[in-house]
């Protein structure tokens, strides 16, 4: 397979890591180190699980790890919210990072209908 640093959606990804992170270090306060590292947890998982795939021998083991890549992106979503009604992070940080989720989420799920579309079934 090509190297994964060459799909668009990894390097979305990987930026939607990057602000997650320096979004999340500025959360303060002790009792939101949780909601903190779940954040980085997740935006790091986007990235990682196309990396993952990517290095699969077949086509349908890269789809599976392009649906975890999804689940991360709902999980993602989820702390985003929390962390903004909880008012630990600034709208206009949420708005950014919610905006280039839900078009990574898209272009994971257009990849991974690709891929299985392309598998033959037996």
């Amino acid at each position: 397979m090509a190297d994964f640093k060459n799909l668009i959606v990894f390097q979305k990804a990987y930026t939607i890591a990057l602000e997650a992170h320096r979004v999340a270090t500025g959360i303060r306060g002790a009792e939101y180190l949780s909601l903190k590292s779940q954040i980085i947890r997740a935006a790091n998982s986007i990235p990682a699980n196309i990396v993952e795939g990517r290095g699969q021998e077949s086509p349908k083991e890269f789809a599976r790890y392009l649906r975890i890549a999804i689940n991360s992106t709902s999980e993602l979503e989820f702390h985003l919210i929390m962390a903004k009604d909880l008012r630990v992070i600034r709208d206009s940080n949420f708005s950014s990072l919610l905006t280039k989720l839900v078009q990574v989420r898209k272009m994971l799920h257009g990849l991974r209908n690709h891929i299985r579309n392309s598998v033959p079934t037996r």
